[in-house]
């Protein structure tokens, strides 16, 4: 006797397989729609049972309907315009001559291949069209692939979506209706409907963004519902007007709010990303499990002679086609013609045209839709396992992100600069002052000079090759709004600002919160700093964390002491300041918080006026002198290390 239909277990189950898949997936870095089309197959009807799609009725296309809607959106608010349009020619061709040559290419191979009818071959074209954002953007999130290369690529994901829906709407209504009439009003229709989807996007992004921006009718914290709502009201009614204009919008309003200042950006784009996991996961069970396996072995070679054909004849001359005459290397054509992975639209528009194939009493759904489903998989395993190999070979992947960035040549700056690059590491400033930057050029380091919160400025930077951001000016303010610019906007893992004064005891504990770390063991006046920098008041010597004068080993170095300051606190005349902690081979900056262990190393800032009294009080804390060498601020000065 067959189970009974339990649609809302259908939906957990999905929701928490997805969730689990693409989790175990994550930790072994493994293509997540692998692990999904597997959870989808065995709990599907065909083995366990335990999903049952049908049982949703037509609310499994309402699911999908919203789910893509939020992909798309969330897709779109990751473009940033400067970057696209950088590469403009290059992604306009992808999605217009590549997008031809996909279509065409793909009908033939299923044409000969399999022996289809035109009109299926065409739908199937139309349908693996797309490539999608869900794969691509998890699958080259840790490549540290070089920005041109991952900008194409990226975009070519989420702006060729509507583009794939919409042809594939449109060939199904000719499949469906094939006269002349129908192809004219067809063909009018998609361009109108490329149209209004744009104008509605456009309008409902700017209307969003200053809601968002001005908190128009927002309350505090209910952003992210918010903007969600407003998502999906745009996709329903957009499609209720004109449908599948609704596809177009949702991906236009997602790039006007994401190159917008909104004031919640990193909010949203977090918000976004872990629902659209949460999305891509269920759909991906759903609709896999809703595949039979017979239909998918039934292919049988031919099924397989098309996936590798579109692999690696179609997406190549594609490819080619589009990037011909482009400034873009051959190794970044190889690449860009090797990872072309479909994804959950692909998926998602299969399945809806399976499900109206069948309705109109057209044959062939069930097999178009398995086609879709093995070249799903069949790219996806591709790109999953041979994508960092082909990068590495390629030369396509940056550097390490072992660079530090100081924003100011001031105060401490410099010493600090010289502890850095002393202990292995690389060290670049960022500085708007002429004289400072000629100061800190002359001590032998690299100068970016310019408004370190100008994207110009940024990009020169190389903020790709940045891992450790440190805000370093008199203006605290500044310090923070730099280091988060860099963190939010350019991945940057470490953050470090300068404070002056510990006024308040919970001023460390919202530094972190924020994900940021108090420089140096606590607050230093950097502009008493400055001035004894400029007169050669300063010497920069190596110390050894051992045992304080009581005997006994110490645990805080200090830190916990520098924490509240007080005419008590053993460095209340500022004569020495901690630049670095060293263990091993690698020095890093010093920050208010840390526990040092026996044997580590400390880069310290001494007042040369004041030398022999520092030297006590930082023997009291466990710190011995490491040798009788003293590094100065005045010594030579080194070439500049490239950018």
């Amino acid at each position: 006797m067959a189970p009974t239909p339990h649609p809302e277990l259908t939906v957990a189950l999905a929701l928490a397989a997805g969730i689990l898949a693409q989790s175990v997936s994550r930790l072994l870095r493994l293509p997540g729609i692998v692990l999904l089309l597997a959870c989808g197959a065995l709990l599907g009807p065909e083995v366990l049972g335990w999903i049952e799609p049908r049982s949703l009725g037509n609310g499994l296309f309402g699911i999908v309907d919203f789910g893509v809607a939020i992909i798309l959106f969330e897709g779109g608010l990751n473009l940033e315009w400067s970057r696209l349009k950088r590469q403009e020619a290059a992604i306009r061709r992808l999605i217009t001559w590549g997008a031809l040559v996909t279509w065409v290419g793909a009908a033939m191979l299923a044409s000969l291949a399999l022996g289809w009818q035109l009109e299926l071959a065409v739908l199937f074209g139309a349908l693996v069209v797309v490539t999608g954002p869900t794969v691509i953007q998890p699958l080259l999130r840790d490549m540290r692939l070089r920005p041109r290369v991952k900008t194409i690529l990226e975009a070519e994901g989420v702006l060729i979506d509507p583009v794939g829906a919409l042809l594939a709407g449109f060939l199904l209504h000719l499949v469906i209706a094939p006269r002349l009439t129908t192809f004219a009003s067809e063909t009018l229709g998609v361009a109108v409907s490329i149209g209004f989807g744009v104008i509605a996007g456009l309008a409902a992004g700017l209307l969003l963004a200053g809601a968002l921006r001005y908190r128009l009718l927002v309350a505090r914290n209910y952003e992210n519902i918010f903007t969600l709502a407003s998502v999906v009201l745009l996709f329903e009614a957009c499609n209720a007007v004109m449908e599948p204009s609704g596809l177009v919008a949702v991906t236009v309003a997602g790039v006007v709010i994401g190159n917008l200042d909104t004031r919640v950006g990193r909010e949203l784009r977090e918000f976004k990303d872990q629902l659209t996991v949460l999305l891509v996961g269920m759909l991906f069970v759903l609709l896999s499990a809703d595949v039979a396996l017979d239909d998918v072995h039934a292919l049988g070679l031919g099924g397989l002679a098309v996936v590798a054909g579109l692999v690696l004849v179609v997406r190549p001359l594609g490819v080619g086609l589009s990037t011909h005459g482009l400034n873009l290397t051959w190794q970044e054509r190889l690449f860009i013609a090797g990872v072309a992975p479909r994804g959950i639209v692909a998926a998602a528009i299969a399945s809806i045209t399976a499900a109206t194939l069948e309705a109109q009493g057209v044959s062939g759904g069930t097999t178009l839709r398995a086609l879709v489903f093995s070249t799903i998989a069949g790219t996806v395993v591709l790109s999953g396992l041979f994508a960092y190999p082909l990068a590495w070979v390629l030369k396509l992947r940056l550097p390490k992100r072992d660079r530090v960035a100081i924003f100011g040549a001031g105060g401490l700056a410099l010493p600090l600069a010289g502890a850095l690059r002393d202990g292995g590491a690389s060290v670049l400033f960022i500085e708007s002052d002429p004289k400072r930057s000629h100061a800190a050029e002359q001590a032998g380091h690299t100068v970016v000079f310019g408004d370190p919160l100008d994207e110009r400025t940024m990009q020169r930077a190389r903020m790709e090759l940045v891992g450790t951001v440190i805000g370093l000016t008199f203006n605290e303010h500044a310090n923070g709004l730099f280091v988060r610019e860099a963190r939010e906007s350019y991945d940057v893992q470490r953050g470090y600002v300068a404070i002056g004064a510990m006024d308040d005891p919970h001023t460390p504990r919202l530094i972190q919160r924020s994900g940021l770390d108090v420089l140096f063991e606590g607050p230093h006046d950097q502009a008493r700093w400055d001035v004894r920098c400029r007169h050669g008041e300063i010497d920069v010597e190596l110390f050894v964390f051992g045992k304080s004068d009581t005997g006994a080993p110490e645990s805080s170095g200090g830190t916990d002491q520098a924490a509240a300051p007080s005419s008590s606190h053993p460095n209340a005349t500022d004569s020495y300041a901690l630049l670095t902690r060293q263990r091993r081979s690698r020095a890093w900056p010093f920050h208010l918080g840390f526990t040092p262990k026996l044997g580590d190393e400390a880069g310290v800032a001494l007042y040369r006026a004041e030398r022999q009294a520092a030297i006590a009080q930082l023997a009291r804390l466990g710190w011995r002198q490491k040798s009788a060498d003293t590094v100065t601020t005045s010594r030579a000065p080194t070439e500049p290390q490239p950018l």
